[in-house]
């Protein structure tokens, strides 16, 4: 399992919301650089930036800081937030980029995603964020009545690369992931999941290292320090030690 070190930017800034919530919002670095330098050097082996901005709107907003968080680290970076059209996908993966995540339009424009994963197999990520089961969409401004076990059985398609699921209720509440959804979840899909919202224990990385995921985002644990990401690693690839 790999562990991806969240980097959220929001007015230039690497934030943390809880439950999406626009207003409620913790700047924990002025650089989203540093930010994902420190990580980077710390060992981790993907980066996961997310253009807060971007989402809200459904335009790129942070083009620049991104390019120049791509241009100060050697690892990978998967990238989502307001990417809604190929034209998006091309302008994200030109800015160094190894893959991005494409949640609202996933659904809303199934021959969108259905396009870019045939352009660019192994490098799009469907993004999954549930409330209540559902899934929400525009930045989790909305709810439809798509569940999510329903989202990812159809966006399992040739070429996607990963599915990102959150729990939008676990997400920055330091409470744990939902564990019951995201076996669901896994059920459901027939690509790799990615496990995002709440980890927030050296036990939650092994509990979700133990469903199988490939991966799990963290954000604000990593920042406040209730887990150390060596530690984190270390459980990633043994989660029974």
């Amino acid at each position: 399992m790999d562990i991806f070190p969240a980097v959220d930017i929001q007015n230039g800034q690497a934030v943390r919301l809880r439950q999406g919530d626009f207003d409620r919002v913790t700047v924990f670095d002025d650089s989203p650089a540093a930010a994902a330098r420190r990580w980077a050097e710390a060992g981790a082996s993907w980066i996961h930036i997310v253009d807060l901005d971007g989402a809200r709107t459904g335009k790129a907003a942070n083009a620049g800081l991104i390019r120049e968080v791509a241009q100060q680290i050697d690892v990978p970076i998967q990238l989502g937030g307001g990417i809604r059209d190929l034209k998006a996908v091309v302008a994200a993966l030109d800015l160094g980029v190894e893959r991005v995540v494409i949640g609202t339009a996933a659904l809303r424009d199934p021959e969108f995603f259905q396009t870019a994963s045939r352009k660019f197999p192994g490098r799009i990520v469907a993004g999954i964020d549930a409330r209540d089961g559902l899934v929400a969409t525009h930045g989790w401004a909305e709810t439809s009545s798509i569940s999510a076990t329903s989202a990812a059985a159809d966006l399992s398609l040739p070429g996607v690369a990963a599915i990102v699921f959150t729990d939008i209720a676990c997400d920055g509440m330091m409470q744990g992931p939902n564990i019951d959804s995201l076996r669901e979840v896994i059920a459901a899909a027939s690509v790799p999941v990615i496990a995002s919202g709440g980890i927030s224990t050296l036990d939650d990385v092994r509990a979700v290292a133990r469903l199988g995921v490939s991966g799990a985002i963290i954000g604000r644990a990593l920042y406040d320090g209730s887990i150390g990401l060596s530690t984190a690693l270390e459980l990633a690839t043994n989660p029974e030690s």
